[in-house]
């Protein structure tokens, strides 16, 4: 059984209110703008991701990233898991990332995880995702136990919860 309607049509353009700034899908030809943005805020990004997921990797090449890119556009087209990247209007520069998983951990029906770039921590950008980000999916998604993992609960929290299923 699917974790999401048959029917269920993801969202494909999401603005950030009150920014120059938009979700969409990711995809594998987003790498030349995605390898840059994860490598420059690496250690912050490890320092959240890293005891979960093991990402970002200090050796991750470019390569990698193209792979694990394409990896995230399969399972956007199958419906298995979302990364929505975080992009200026142009498209020329990706400044985070928006998860959105089926549950690892038991007590939710979705896993919804975000960052940002380091230069845009504590910015008027960054608070404007986080505010959205809950309103999103509670207005565009099927979820009625969604779980903000490092909002709502720390990862440490999240890793000690048992498996889902």
């Amino acid at each position: 059984m699917s974790w999401l309607p048959a029917d269920f049509a993801h969202p494909t353009r999401i603005p950030v209110p009150g920014t120059a700034l938009h979700l969409r899908p990711i995809r594998e030809a987003d790498t030349a703008i995605d390898y840059p943005a994860v490598m420059g805020s690496r250690e912050r990004l490890w320092d959240i991701f890293g005891p979960a997921w093991g990402w970002p990797a200090e050796t991750m090449t470019y390569e990698a990233d193209r792979v694990d890119l394409l990896r995230h556009e399969k399972e956007i087209a199958a419906h298995q898991s979302f990364n929505y990247a975080l992009l200026n209007e142009e498209e020329t520069k990706l400044l985070g990332c928006v998860y959105i998983d089926p549950p690892e951990r038991v007590g939710a029906d979705a896993e919804i995880s975000w960052w940002v770039v380091d230069e845009l921590v504590a910015t008027t950008e960054e608070r404007a995702l986080d505010a959205l980000v809950p309103e999103w999916i509670a207005s565009d998604w099927p979820f009625p136990r969604p779980r903000y993992v490092g909002r709502d609960l720390t990862w440490q929290e999240w890793l000690a919860l048992p498996a889902a299923g």
